[in-house]
């Protein structure tokens, strides 16, 4: 095992070597749902490749930035649709990196395993349900001390990939959600503060008794903070964990790998589960891009989808992709060019290292 890692290191020092590693830096931006998996797989990935610099901006942000050529990659927690691939102005390629889920936290004192339907998320965001110890709530959950408390609903105030999933699942299951509120990265919500990001709307929960809001999984794992049991759509009550995330991923994944994973048919499935994807261009010659900084990006992505990688993944609260997902992957990585030529070098190290 230490002489494969000893010859991968070896590998990318010689491919870096007559460049530098700062004329192969990289850059990305996008979404804040899987930041803090970005954050230490990217500079894992920095000692044996180049320094990525990243910034979570949200998905809206990262898919313009690489429509603007101004990143080498953006990332998004909700795929492309086909009139925005249109608009791209080159083919660009869907990598999934990680699993992960969307829960609903909150802040109340000596309240746990709150138990959530889709029809009451739906009423406390339309401002039907404003208080804790509501009917429909206390229904639901006749063991909880519930405060006779208003409910703060939190919501992002910035174009999300988070806020996608969560209102595409919303419309998915719960019809006055889906005709008053609707899906999509931007919405207007009826009732509610805003923050920006995953982080922000974190921190409005934690300093805020009463308030609940949707965010990424891994920042509540992180932060220890409670989030509901959602009912999923075999009427189970689940709690989002490695486990429940990944059995949301049965499902036929396609070639370009944009596929809609919530609301899962596995009783055992944790029903607002989705992937998350970098977002690149197929061929690298753009925009005075060298050669150099195109091996570094596909090293960067199968390094991201090699054992190392996922095992950061679960570190990091995250679910690891499935077998299915990962080859899936390697053919989109396996298909970007330079020049029209495939891009070879990082991939055949990075390779050998995650084989070890």
């Amino acid at each position: 095992m230490k002489k494969v890692l000893l010859f991968t290191l070896a590998a990318l020092a010689v491919a870096l070597g007559s460049c530098g590693k700062k004329e192969s830096a990289l850059s990305g931006a996008g979404a804040t749902f899987p930041a803090p998996f970005y954050n230490i797989v990217f500079k894992e990935y920095a000692k044996i490749g180049s320094p990525v610099t990243y910034g979570a901006i949200g998905s809206g942000g990262g898919i313009r930035s690489l429509k603007d050529q101004t990143v080498d990659f953006g990332a998004t927690d909700v795929f492309l649709s086909d009139t925005e691939l249109k608009d791209m102005g080159a083919d660009v390629v869907h990598i999934p990196a990680c699993m992960g889920a969307v829960v609903l936290s909150y802040n109340l004192k000596d309240v746990e395993n709150l138990k959530l339907t889709a029809d009451i998320i739906s009423g406390i965001y339309r401002g039907k349900i404003s208080k804790w110890n509501d009917a429909e709530i206390r229904e639901l959950n006749p063991g909880l001390n519930l405060p006779d408390k208003g409910i703060i609903p939190v919501y992002r105030s910035d174009g999300s990939g988070t806020t996608a999933v969560f209102s595409e699942y919303m419309s998915k299951v719960n019809e006055p959600w889906r005709t008053e509120i609707g899906e999509g990265k931007s919405l207007k919500f009826p009732a509610g503060i805003a923050a920006k990001g995953n982080p922000g709307v974190a921190g409005v929960i934690v300093e805020t008794e009463g308030a609940i809001g949707y965010i990424g999984s891994e920042y509540a794992l992180a932060l220890n903070m409670p989030s509901a049991l959602l009912q999923n759509s075999a009427g189970n009550f689940i709690a989002a964990n490695s486990k429940s995330i990944s059995a949301s991923a049965n499902v036929d994944i396609p070639d370009d790998t944009r596929v809609v994973i919530t609301n899962s048919p596995n009783p055992e499935a944790y029903p607002v589960s989705t992937f998350t994807w970098i977002i690149a261009y197929r061929e690298q010659n753009y925009n005075a891009r060298s050669e150099v900084q195109a091996k570094a990006l596909v090293g960067l992505l199968n390094y991201i989808i090699s054992e190392e990688g996922q095992a950061i993944a679960t570190k990091t609260h995250y679910a690891p992709l499935s077998r299915v997902a990962v080859e899936k992957t390697k053919h989109l990585t396996g298909s970007m060019t330079y020049e029209g030529k495939k891009i070879e070098s990082y991939q055949l190290s990075v390779a050998k290292h995650s084989a070890r």
